[in-house]
């Protein structure tokens, strides 16, 4: 998206939620969402297959530690 699409988004989707946004905070909101549409870019950038199907739960593991002996 780009920053023009990115704040006629945010204006639209205030406007339509009935939020009310401070000038102070609107550039936190456009960067903050700026990242998140970037996210998604990367992640529609890969296609699925048919047989592809959702994980039914993410179950984080702890990271390796150093080697022990």
């Amino acid at each position: 998206m780009t920053p023009a699409q990115i704040e006629a988004y945010v204006d639209a989707a205030a406007a339509a939620l009935q939020l009310p946004l401070s000038p102070a905070h609107r550039p936190g909101v456009l960067n903050y969402f700026a990242l998140a549409a970037g996210m998604a870019e990367l992640v529609g950038a890969h296609p699925l297959a048919i047989a592809d199907d959702p994980a039914e739960a993410f179950v984080p593991i702890a990271p390796a530690g150093p080697a022990r002996a």
